[in-house]
């Protein structure tokens, strides 16, 4: 299997070049369904994806921790994970609202809608939040997702800490399902927007 993982924890790196993880989650993310709700024009929604992703890259490797997955053969990433510790208090995305308003166009008041539904389901207990698991489509099935959770997961079950995400396709629904996680609740946002999963997993 020509891939291998390379754990990129990083923290308070300025500045930070997060073209290509931008780029994996919008090519991987943004004909999804929760983005097809969002902007359902398709040159609108590719043109502001990347700006879209970039709030939580940059989040994440402020305060989160980043894993990509990368082809040795071109070098380039062909997955990404974003995960933030919430076992203690972290601020949200800097001049979130802003950037948001910025990038989401026409489609701002879904996208704050959207983040007021997800909110109200998010646990309190401490956890770590998986908020973006990406590969690019060209690179799906071969178990690179699979991977990528592993990594983390490894230590969360030493640390005995439990994880938290949204599933927000049936399919990674069930890989989720299959790496021991456990749906919490199904969540509509506004009734006709596409059905996504929360889903909790204790440490082994």
């Amino acid at each position: 299997m020509p891939y291998a993982i390379q754990d990129l924890v990083i923290r308070n790196v300025v500045p930070v070049d997060t073209g290509e993880i931008t780029g994996v989650l919008s090519e991987a993310m943004g004909d999804g369904p929760v983005a097809r709700w969002l902007m359902p024009d398709r040159t609108i929604r590719w043109e502001s994806g990347r700006a879209y992703f970039e709030i939580f890259a940059e989040h994440a490797i402020r305060y989160g921790e980043v894993y990509t997955s990368v082809d040795e053969t071109t070098g380039e990433l062909s997955g990404v994970a974003l995960w933030f510790p919430l076992t203690a208090l972290i601020p949200g995305p800097a001049d979130y609202d802003q950037r948001l308003k910025a990038v989401s166009g026409s489609a701002y008041e879904r996208a704050r809608r959207l983040d007021a539904t997800l909110g109200a389901h998010h646990p309190m207990d401490p956890h770590h939040y998986l908020a973006f698991l990406a590969v690019r489509p060209e690179s799906q099935c071969r178990g690179i997702g699979s991977a990528l959770l592993d990594r983390h997961h490894a230590r969360l079950d030493a640390a005995g800490i439990p994880a938290y995400l949204e599933a927000n396709h049936p399919r990674n629904r069930e890989l989720y399902l299959r790496h021991g996680y456990r749906d919490r609740s199904a969540i509509r946002v506004d009734g006709d927007g596409p059905p996504v999963w929360s889903m909790w997993r204790e440490p082994a």
